[in-house]
């Protein structure tokens, strides 16, 4: 198997026939009849699953996965990859903001600069100014407290080789923060400009990204445990000397 597209479902009635269609169209382009399309239905309560089983007959190459349940975006693209035979993988979203096209530009650059994975990243993040604020706020304090460089604004949509997906999936953490694995995987990455289209609005909220922030640090860095073992010396320090204080003045008041 030359190529592998993986996506993920949630919500994506709208977009699922027109995805599948344009990213076999690109796939058979590069890989000819060597390719597979594996969609994961990560609990969606639309009809995006029944729209996805509708085209098995018509493009044979898709690939359907079924999760129980919503396990959220990042533990359903891993469900994905785990099951794409590939030599290379391309992953990306389903809402068509990711366009299957670059499919063939990532292709090229990693032909060109032989490196393991080609990854998308905007210019200037789509979305409102709170969208941008806070995303361009989640990539300096993940940087910061992990003391990894991350690039910011980094897309899902990635062209990886199998050898890089392989390692990949070696970690198996139960809460992950995918964009952190990403980059810690290792292997020579490159990123390529993109143009993320904006048909809908963000699913990543505030409070979402700030678990994934919370999860990020706390699984790439120990500066959270540097920092309560000071303050926890700190509070300790300030207790004896309080203690001290109070037995200086009942012997001296006495």
């Amino acid at each position: 198997m030359k190529l592998s597209v993986v996506s993920t479902l949630y919500m994506s009635s709208p977009h699922v026939r027109e995805f599948v269609e344009r990213a076999a169209q690109q796939a058979k382009q590069l890989a000819g009849d060597s390719f597979e399309i594996i969609l994961v239905n990560d609990g969606s309560p639309d009809d995006s699953l029944d729209v996805a089983v509708g085209l098995l007959d018509r493009i044979p190459e898709l690939k359907i996965i079924d999760l129980a349940r919503n396990f959220g975006h990042h533990q359903a693209m891993l469900a994905g990859l785990n099951k794409a035979s590939g030599d290379r993988v391309f992953l990306l979203d389903s809402d068509l903001e990711e366009q299957p096209e670059w499919l063939e530009g990532f292709a090229a650059k990693m032909n060109d600069e032989a490196c393991d994975v080609v990854f998308g990243v905007q210019a200037r993040r789509k979305g409102g100014w709170f969208e941008r604020l806070s995303g361009a706020l989640y990539f300096s304090l993940f940087n910061f407290f992990t003391g990894l460089k991350q690039q910011s604004n980094f897309v899902t949509a990635r062209l990886m080789s199998r050898r890089y997906v392989d390692a990949l999936l070696q970690y198996t953490e139960r809460e992950i923060n995918i964009g952190g694995l990403w980059h810690v995987t290792g292997f020579r990455q490159l990123g390529q400009p993109v143009n993320k289209l904006s048909s809908s609005q963000t699913s990543y909220s505030f409070t979402k990204k700030f678990g994934h922030l919370l999860n990020g640090v706390t699984s790439f860095s120990n500066k959270p445990l540097y920092f309560i073992f000071y303050v926890g010396l700190a509070t300790f320090a300030t207790s004896l000397m309080f203690i001290a204080l109070l037995a200086i003045r009942y012997f001296t008041v006495a």
